[in-house]
């Protein structure tokens, strides 16, 4: 009885191997997010957006706290706080805590909108990566696109990421047809009515 089992668990262990080894491997594309964000039209377009939004904010904190910074020094100066009256020196803590406030008020607000700036950056990416890795793998007849990320290792010959940003780079330029065509129909039309007027 036990001579059958042997052959019997041999044969189905062979039959298995040779029912995987039938079966085509998949094709597999590895995509680099964070070159995707650095390399593509639309990626720059967003982070330059959101450099824009970092650098308006930070003058807004960084004017506040100027301010508190003199106030605080002439807080600190004995003689001009005695040269002040009590009402003068009053409404000088007053302003001192309102600043005060509207800083700790802007450095949440600050946290907050570049938090949600940066979500929104990550989603739109995402959502332009997704479409254009769904494109190439359609070309390139691929089974699966895993973000880099997601692999411990992978061949470099499975890297299609710049097939990714080229597609990203493709859609973004017709978007910007898109929005652009509009305004074109609009000067065209503006011309025309002074080309129409001049006559």
């Amino acid at each position: 009885m036990k001579f059958r089992f042997i052959p019997t668990a041999v044969l189905a262990m062979a039959l298995t191997t040779m029912s995987f080894a039938a079966e085509p491997a998949p094709n597999v594309g590895i995509v680099n997010f964070a070159s995707c964000v650095s390399d593509s039209k639309i990626g720059k377009q967003e982070q330059a957006s959101f450099e824009g939004l970092k650098k308006q904010m930070s003058s807004l904190l960084e004017d506040t706290e100027k301010q508190l910074n003199e106030l605080a020094t002439k807080f600190n100066d004995a003689e001009f706080v005695d040269s002040l009256s009590p009402e003068a020196e009053e409404e000088l803590k007053n302003k001192f805590r309102s600043l005060n406030e509207d800083l700790g008020r802007y450095q949440n607000q600050y946290y907050q909108v570049l938090n949600q700036a940066n979500m929104k950056i990550v989603q739109t990416i995402s959502t332009n990566i997704n479409t254009a890795a769904e494109k190439v793998a359609k070309d390139k007849k691929l089974n699966l696109v895993v973000n880099k990320d997601a692999c411990f290792f992978s061949a470099p010959t499975l890297d299609i990421t710049s097939l990714v940003v080229a597609e990203m780079d493709k859609t973004y330029e017709q978007i910007l047809k898109q929005a652009a065509a509009p305004a074109q129909v609009e000067q065209q039309a503006v011309a025309k009515t002074e080309e129409t007027k001049a006559k």
